[in-house]
Parts: structure tokens; C-alpha cells; sequence
């Protein structure tokens, strides 16, 4: 199978300009392209997903085993032609500066994937070659097949830039993109805006648009043919997901609704399919534009996003609060950061305005001009909660601009360690039915939880059937 991860010198140097280019011609070549991304990230994921037409999925070294990284890469792939992983940071950049754990380098070798390298040349001549004669010195093991200069001013600059790198490195140029400022995707909390936001035809056809001009890209500049030889030993016959006991035959099926509009898009698709894998259909809702939750739900999922920059609708919406409210009097709620947020009390925005919004959390939250609690955590249940029997661990990862400014007494389920500080604290806010916390868990590190997930829901289902 066509295989292959682009990786990049470091963070911010073109790694998703490329890699979306790259797949938005082999789209139009008439590739089944899937898209990956290394790492935690969600927002590099929205727009892998709109431009290859298939569910981005998520590669952890830190959070998954090696096999469930390989499962999760053969279950994605199954049916396609290509596979592009986006990494994250620089090449080798991971948990820590002496081991190569968590980086992309790391699931490279894991999954046997080609390296394409990305170099910002904007303001590099003969130099890069000493980049390049470094990349390739610092981990042999390593399969770095080709190269792509981004930013590079003129023909001329890339000829230079070229001429330097074939005198003293083996590693083969195999494309180069100019200077081009309407690509520039506009940040957000040191990431990309989310496709989510495209909410307008004329957002759908700007978005067309630049899809075509990546790909134009792509054609003129890349020697996509020398590419498309890239190849990673992928099989994807046995794309066996999980190991844990599926339910019985017969099971009755559990819906859950899952929050998903532009203020929240940030989900790990693994961990929906583990619930659907568990017997549950999964219902998209709108918090922002329904009135109504789906009918006859087990339970609502809240995952993350930008609530904060849609606070004033969401909190306008005042049959969809309703309703929410009216749930947990016999449903369950799982939130994550995002969803955390919506159901405290009440949201302060960076603009100094108070919004008031669900209130079933005793939390008053408010956003922060700084990243807050950033970074991989392992998670361990201090109680039996929603996600497991207590002593439970699974992993995740943390990445939030606010912080709770007050809030009443409120029990919590979590033990949470931050694998950067090694800083501990409590986590987990549970009231009632609901199990809410900043952290974004990934499943498949623990598919055990997923299990547990539809256990408590058709447990509660049962009862509820009892005494009806």
C-alpha cells in the first residue's frame, strides 16, 4: 500500500500545507487516500478528514501500545489506496530531549512508514544542506525517503536550495512549494481553525477553491510519481479493533447522542467506534441550532472544541439547556473540556462578558490569555465512575485555555498525573449521572472503558425497565 508520514524540522515549518496538498492530489489522481495524524491533535484532523473524504484517525506512541496503534492503523486503511500520516512537532520532538517516545520518528519506525521531511527554506541557502546531512545522521534506522522545501521565493532560490542538498546529502529532493500566503490557515490556541466552521456555501466553495489550489500545488511542484512509490507493509485483512468481550447477542442497542456542530468537533472517532463495537448507535446533536435532543437516548457525550467563541448562542439556546437538564434525571453524561465548560454555570470569554449555560456542573469557569495544564496525563479512577470499576487507568491528554474560578463541593472520580511535571491532582467532576473533566481520554488506550461505558448504560437500562 502507498504509505508514507510527513514529518517536518519542527513545529510551524509546512508539515499540513504539504500534507494536505499532497492529499488533495492524490484525490484527484483518483486515490482512496486515509488520512492520519501523530499525535493528540484535533484540529489538523478536521481538515484531513474534509479534503480526503474519509475519517481522519489519531497515531499515539505515548497514549496507545504498538498494537494498538497497528489496529488502529489497519482498521482505518481497510479500502484504501494510500495512507498519509501528518506528524506533530519536529521529527524526533517527544515526550522528553534524550528518548525518541511520543515523536514521530517513533511511530515511523513502528509502523514502517517512509518519511517525507518538510524544511521551511524562507531564509536558508547552503545551510539547509547541513539540516538535511543532520536528519539524516542523527537516527540511520530511521527510512527518510524524500524531501519537500517549503517556502522557498523563486525557481532560482529552489535550484540553490537543491544543488546544495544533492553535493552532500542522499535524502532526494521530491518537491518543493512557494511562498504562498492564501494558504495560510489562521491560528487558533496554537493551532489550525477547525473545518467544523464552515458553515456558509460561500465558506464550502472558498474551501473548494483552496482544495483546488493545494492540488494545483501539488501537480506542478511535487514528483508526486516518485511518491506514489512509497510503500508501507500495511495489511489490512486482520483489522481486529479490540480485544475486549463484545456484547451478547441479542443485546439491546444503546443510543447515545454526541454534541457535534462548530462548537464542538473535538472527538477521537476511535472512541465512538469502540462504543459502536459495544452495540451503540451514535446520534449527532447540535447544543448550538437543535431544540430537541434525539429521541429515547442512554446518553450524551460532550466532547471538545470552541464553546467559549459561541458562548452567547449556546447560552441563548435555552430549550436545548432545558432539555439537557431534564436528561440527567435518568440519563448519563459524559463531557470532556469543551463539554465541561457547557455544563458549569456559567462561562467568563476573554472579552469580559458572563454567559450563563447549562449549571449542572457547581462550576464557574473562565477563559485564560494562556494555555492552561498542557500536556499527556494518566488518568486512574479513584471510584467507580461511568468508565470503570475504581483503580481503572487509562491514558489522554490535556489542552485548555481557561481554568475553574469557583465552584462548590463537588465529588471527582479522577486521579490525574501530568506526565510532563509528574504533577498530580484530583479530576473527574461527577454529580449525579454526569462525569465531566478537562481531560481528553483516548479509548482504545484502555478498551476496557468503552466496555464499561455500555455496561452502566444497559444496567441502567434494565432497571429502568424493572420498575417501569
Amino acid at each position: 500500500m502507498i504509505g508514507l508520514m510527513v514529518g517536518g524540522t519542527a513545529s510551524g515549518v509546512g508539515k499540513t500545507t504539504v500534507t494536505l496538498a499532497l492529499m488533495a492530489c492524490l484525490r484527484r489522481r483518483g486515490y482512496v487516500v486515509q488520512p492520519c495524524k501523530g499525535g493528540p491533535d484535533f484540529l489538523d484532523t478536521t481538515h484531513h478528514t474534509r479534503i480526503a473524504g474519509r475519517t481522519a484517525r489519531n497515531l499515539d506512541t505515548w497514549m496507545l501500545t504498538e498494537e494498538a496503534n497497528r489496529d488502529v492503523l489497519r482498521g482505518a486503511a481497510a479500502g484504501a489506496d494510500a495512507v498519509v500520516v501528518e506528524g506533530m512537532m519536529g521529527l524526533f520532538d517527544g515526550k522528553d530531549g534524550v528518548t525518541e517516545t511520543g515523536s514521530s520518528a517513533e511511530i515511523a519506525k513502528m509502523l514502517k512508514l517512509p518519511v517525507l521531511l518538510v524544511l521551511d527554506c524562507a531564509k536558508s541557502a547552503r545551510s539547509v544542506a547541513a539540516v538535511v546531512l543532520g536528519f539524516e545522521s542523527f537516527d540511520p534506522s530511521l527510512l527518510l525517503a524524500g524531501l519537500i522545501l517549503n517556502r522557498v521565493a523563486s525557481e532560482n532560490h529552489y535550484r540553490l536550495l537543491a544543488s546544495a542538498i544533492q553535493a552532500r546529502c542522499k535524502t532526494p529532493v521530491l518537491g518543493w512549494l512557494p511562498r504562498e500566503p492564501k494558504l495560510s490557515i489562521p491560528e487558533r490556541h496554537l493551532g489550525l481553525h477547525a473545518a467544523a466552521e464552515i458553515t456558509s456555501p460561500l465558506d464550502a466553495v472558498r474551501l473548494d477553491q483552496e482544495i483546488e489550489t493545494l492540488a494545483n500545488l501539488a501537480e506542478k511542484h511535487f514528483r508526486v510519481d516518485a511518491i506514489l512509490q512509497l510503500h508501507c507493509p500495511l495489511d489490512t485483512t486482520d483489522a481486529s479493533s479490540t480485544k475486549v468481550k463484545p456484547p451478547a447477542a441479542g443485546a439491546a442497542r444503546l443510543r447515545i447522542g454526541v454534541a457535534r456542530d462548530r462548537a464542538f468537533s473535538f472527538y477521537y472517532e476511535d472512541n465512538l467506534d469502540l462504543l459502536r463495537e459495544q452495540g451503540a448507535e451514535i446520534l449527532p446533536f447540535s447544543p448550538m441550532a437543535d431544540q430537541e435532543l434525539p429521541a429515547e437516548l442512554d446518553a450524551l457525550y460532550f466532547g471538545g472544541g470552541y464553546p467559549e467563541l459561541y458562548a452567547r448562542e449556546l447560552s441563548e439556546n435555552r430549550p436545548m439547556l432545558d432539555k439537557i437538564r431534564a436528561f440527567i434525571r435518568s440519563g448519563y453524561v459524559y463531557a470532556e473540556c469543551g463539554g465541561l465548560l457547557y455544563l458549569s454555570q456559567r462561562l467568563s470569554t476573554s472579552d469580559g462578558r458572563v454567559y450563563p449555560l447549562a449549571g449542572i456542573m457547581p462550576l464557574a469557569i473562565e477563559m485564560t490569555g494562556k494555555l492552561v495544564d498542557f500536556g499527556y496525563v494518566t488518568v486512574v479512577l479513584t471510584q467507580d465512575c461511568l468508565l470503570g470499576p475504581k483503580g481503572t487507568s487509562i491514558r489522554g491528554h490535556s489542552f485548555h485555555y481557561s481554568r475553574i474560578c469557583s465552584s462548590s463541593q463537588v465529588a471527582t472520580s479522577y486521579q490525574v498525573e501530568f506526565s510532563l511535571s509528574g504533577r498530580q491532582q484530583e479530576e473527574g467532576y461527577t454529580c449525579d449521572n454526569v462525569l465531566a473533566s478537562y481531560v481528553h481520554l483516548h479509548f482504545r488506550a484502555n478498551p476496557a472503558v468503552a466496555a464499561h461505558f455500555a455496561a452502566v448504560l444497559r444496567g441502567a437500562r434494565q432497571r429502568d425497565a424493572v420498575t417501569a
